[in-house]
Parts: structure tokens; C-alpha cells; sequence
């Protein structure tokens, strides 16, 4: 394929644009990362829904969409802590139950609608629920964990510190099994994405625990931690593939390329956090059942 430079300058404008975006809300402050995350949240829900509409070519009405959106988006409330206030109005004992009620009001009225759904096509659009909300729950929910105990020794961690390591193991390993891939890659992965291969993907998941280890033993510091944090390199790396093939497959059933057009050049929500929608359940169930933690 030739070089387009006016491509190559779409590409490397949004994916500026989009990094900056990211590390704001991570770094800012706790509100940032709600915002950042509620975003997410919509993005995915809303190209979900389309993908589930190419599959099954029905349209879900207006009130259908917003509603299965707004019950999830109450899920995520739920993991919010005590810190998100408004005023004298805590986001999750005051607003849980309205935006529940009123997603649960505006999916049923949308039901009985014109473009009527069939139970299957309902079952599949509502499992968004755990797909992209319940990951977005377990993210807001790992922002600001309490500080870490291993053995004899504490380490005092930022509260975006966990959000962080996961994304960044999972930037890694896509980054480095694309390139480990394009450089020796031979053998097909699996047929829903055949440009991915075993040895780009088993590349990445090592150079993933490779940087996150050095970076987390040398650079940071954090001796006895390390191995926690390679652990989760690990659990973030092999899940997140298969939250790529998975988007990948949903996409080749729906015929499309890109599952949205959130970035010019580099495609939709799903397309940007796939892997990580996968990832963090499973670095959650890590971080809850195998890491002692303090309370604050």
C-alpha cells in the first residue's frame, strides 16, 4: 500500500487528540476519570447496539437504545464511591435508582414500539450490560484502591495507579504484537482475525510483562509489588486478545470494518477499548481475591 501522507496526518492528529483526552481524565482527578469513563461508556453502548442491529438487521427504536443504556449506566453508578458527591447529593445513593427507573421505564415503552425485537435479539443486545457496563463499574471501582500490603511491607499508590498498569500493559502488548507479528509473524491466530498471529501475540504478552516488570522494579521502585503487577501485565495481556477477537467477530457477523467513527483513521469505541472491556474483569477478580489491601 502506497504512503498517503494526508492519511498519515489524519492518523497521527487523532491519535494525539485521543491520547490527551486519555491522560487527562486518568491524571486529573476522580471526576475526570467518571467523566472519561461515562463517556466511554456511551460510545460503546451506542456502536454495540448498531453492531447487534447489522447482525440481526432489525432497528431498535430511540427509547429501546437509550433505555438499555441507561440501565447499564446505572450498574456503573453503583460502583461509585462515597467521594463522588454532588453537592450534598452522593452520585450513588441519590442517583442510582432515577436513572434505573427511567432506563427501565423508556426500554419498556420502546418494546412495544414499531420495529418489534425478538427475545433472542433482546437477550444478545442486553448482555452489553456485563460487557461494557459492568467493565466500566470494575474501572471506577479500581480507581483509588486502598494502598497495597505484600508481606511485611506497604506501598501507599496513587488512586489511578491500577486503571493505569492495566491500560498500559494492554497499549503495550497490542503495540508489540503488532510489530513482533509484522516482523516474523507465520502462523495465523485464529480465523475471525487472520492478520494476527501466535508469534506477534505470544511477542506481546511477553514484551508486556517485560516493560511493566522493569518499569515497576527499577523505575518506580516497587520491589515486592512487581510481582502483582507482572501478574496482572499477564492477566490484562492474554484477556485483552480475546477482547479484540471478540469485537473482531462481531464486526465480521455484522460485515463491517470499524465498528464506529469516533477516530478518523483509527475507527470506534469498540475498537479503541475492546480489549480493555475484557481485561478489566478479570484483573479485578486478581486484584479483590489475590492482593492484600488497607483500608483508607
Amino acid at each position: 500500500m502506497a504512503f498517503n501522507l494526508q492519511t498519515f496526518k489524519t492518523r497521527a492528529l487523532t491519535a494525539v487528540i485521543f491520547a490527551a483526552v486519555m491522560l487527562a481524565g486518568l491524571f486529573w482527578n476522580h471526576w475526570s476519570f467518571f467523566i472519561l469513563f461515562s463517556v466511554i461508556h456511551f460510545g460503546c453502548w451506542w456502536e454495540y447496539l448498531r453492531l447487534i442491529e447489522k447482525i440481526k438487521r432489525i432497528n431498535f427504536h430511540p427509547y429501546t437504545r437509550l433505555g438499555f443504556m441507561l440501565i447499564g449506566y446505572s450498574l456503573m453508578l453503583w460502583f461509585c464511591s462515597p467521594e463522588y458527591r454532588i453537592g450534598e447529593y452522593a452520585i450513588k445513593d441519590n442517583f442510582l435508582l432515577p436513572v434505573s427507573a427511567v432506563g427501565f421505564v423508556l426500554l419498556i415503552i420502546g418494546i412495544f414500539q414499531r420495529n418489534p425485537v425478538t427475545l433472542k435479539t433482546f437477550g444478545l443486545a442486553a448482555i452489553g450490560v456485563l460487557y461494557i457496563s459492568l467493565s466500566c463499574g470494575l474501572m471506577i471501582d479500581l480507581y483509588g484502591q486502598p494502598d497495597i500490603h505484600v508481606h511485611d511491607t506497604m506501598y501507599v499508590l496513587a488512586e489511578y495507579f491500577l486503571p493505569v498498569v492495566i491500560i498500559v500493559a494492554i497499549w503495550i502488548n497490542d503495540t508489540m504484537a503488532y510489530i513482533v507479528g509484522s516482523l516474523i509473524g507465520k502462523t495465523p491466530l485464529s480465523s475471525i482475525s487472520p492478520k494476527k498471529t501466535w508469534e506477534g501475540t505470544i511477542g506481546g504478552i511477553l514484551l508486556s510483562i517485560g516493560v511493566v516488570g522493569l518499569i515497576s522494579y527499577y523505575a518506580l521502585d516497587l520491589g515486592k509489588l512487581t510481582v502483582h503487577l507482572v501478574v496482572i501485565a499477564v492477566i490484562a495481556s492474554i484477556t485483552g486478545t480475546f477482547g479484540d477477537l471478540l469485537e473482531s467477530k462481531l464486526k465480521r457477523m455484522a460485515g463491517v470494518k470499524d465498528s464506529g467513527r469516533m477516530m478518523p483513521g483509527h475507527g470506534g469505541f469498540l475498537d479503541r477499548f475492546d480489549s480493555l472491556l475484557i481485561a478489566i474483569p478479570a484483573v479485578w477478580v486478581y486484584v479483590y481475591f489475590f492482593m492484600e489491601r488497607s483500608s483508607a
